[in-house]
């Protein structure tokens, strides 16, 4: 990347962080379990909400238990459960049809990030139905008071019921664009462990190590402040704490409740100190073949990171030691390298492959161009990389035996 390119971004970004305390951020009211919801909305006002789901969360027991709450608590509710994987523009506009159709006054979002992506996007186009969403992507577009928006997150890994981001695809351009704006932050987050207990293992590593992405990348910025180092390093330290045991033992609600509590707290130092490179190429991943959002966050993560080399070995170093991966001896250099390592070791030892299949050698330039336009100048990352630098981590993390190519 040229000297003046670079500059640009640092000033971009050091304005940003100058004006972290003068931006209108703010937690939503947390409670403790899907029983508890009804009483909430009648506080504020609201006899009727769209439930947004997958089709797959649309058949599940917990469902069965929020729809029983909401009728003894005189909620009408409709659902629409069509939500994708990654969550499409026609996604959007088919919840927003219920929405208009039934003339409801609230939206929960019932899943994993993709469905409180989809959510927060349908309350976008309800505050503004002339607007096409479209329109409404980048950063600080949308400023008018959405629905009343409640999360429930079944995934401890997005923290997407705290951010003010949501991600969406256009599946014809086969790009993924995201939407930053404060109103975007639900208003409701319900961290009920029970409707984890059923996330496959797989899925349950996967969406905590995007959590653990979340943080470290927070953590490692140049947008940092105390409150968000703070909050990285206890989300840090509780994925280390608990993931394998809730991968492991799925009903553990003590390592269910930890999750959710890490994704809560990564979403929340993310939003303010912002993400990095490894967000940046698995949007352009999620966007060009729907690689899930976790997997690819979980690959890349040690790639990045051994790549930013010395720049970063101080504050990874400060989080081995709170991770436990490391000795209080060690050096600097050691205790980072330790870090790195056991995130490669975590990976392996939850089933997390090593590659991603399915990537392309002449859709790379397509796709790191889209990231490089993600990342920069937004992103604080400790070292700038242009496209060309960019290309090299969809080489490293392809799986191309499938194909015998080199």
């Amino acid at each position: 990347m040229n000297i003046f390119k670079k500059g640009f971004c640092r000033i971009y970004q050091g304005c940003f962080h100058l004006a972290l305390p003068l931006l209108p951020y703010r937690k939503p009211k947390i409670i403790n379990s899907v029983s508890e919801l009804p009483h909430l909305l009648k506080e504020k006002s609201t006899d009727s909400v769209l439930i947004i789901c997958d089709s797959y969360i649309s058949t599940h027991p917990s469902m069965e238990e929020l729809k029983s709450a909401l009728s003894s608590g005189g909620i009408a509710f409709d659902i629409y459960s069509n939500v994708q994987p990654n969550p499409t523009v026609d996604n959007v506009e088919s919840a927003l049809a219920v929405y208009k159709k039934t003339r409801l006054s609230a939206i929960i979002a019932f899943g994993g990030g993709s469905s409180i992506d989809c959510a927060k996007a349908v309350g976008a186009r309800v505050a503004y139905p002339k607007r096409s969403l479209a329109s409404l992507k980048g950063n600080l577009k949308i400023f008018r008071r959405l629905p009343l928006l409640c999360a429930i997150p079944t995934t401890a890994g997005t923290g997407s019921e705290v951010t003010l981001t949501a991600v969406i695809t256009d599946p014809v351009k086969k790009h993924k664009y995201t939407m930053n704006s404060f109103p975007l932050i639900p208003r409701v987050a319900v961290l009920d462990p029970s409707v984890t207990f059923s996330l496959p293992p797989l899925l349950t590593a996967t969406t905590g190590m995007d959590a653990l992405t979340h943080a470290v990348e927070a953590y490692i910025g140049r947008s940092t402040s105390k409150e968000t180092r703070a909050e990285a390093e206890e989300a840090v330290r509780l994925v280390f704490e608990n993931i394998e045991t809730a991968y492991t033992d799925p009903c553990n609600k003590t390592a269910r409740g930890n999750m959710l509590k890490a994704a809560f707290l990564a979403g929340d130092a993310f939003s303010k100190s912002y993400v990095g490179y490894v967000h940046a190429i698995a949007h352009s991943l999620g966007g060009q073949y729907g690689t899930p959002h976790g997997l690819a966050n979980s690959v890349l993560l040690p790639i990045i990171l051994e790549s930013y080399g010395d720049k970063i070995y101080k504050k990874l170093a400060r989080l081995a030691h709170i991770a436990g991966v490391a000795h209080r001896d060690d050096s600097i250099d050691a205790a980072a390298k330790k870090f790195i390592k056991e995130i490669y070791s975590l990976n392996k030892r939850m089933g997390i492959p090593e590659k991603i299949s399915g990537i392309k050698k002449e859709d790379i330039p397509k796709m790191a161009h889209h990231a490089e336009r993600e990342g920069n100048p937004l992103y604080p990352v400790p070292v700038l990389y242009d496209k060309q630098k960019l290309m090299t981590f969809y080489e490293k993390v392809a799986d191309w035996s499938e194909n015998n190519e080199n």
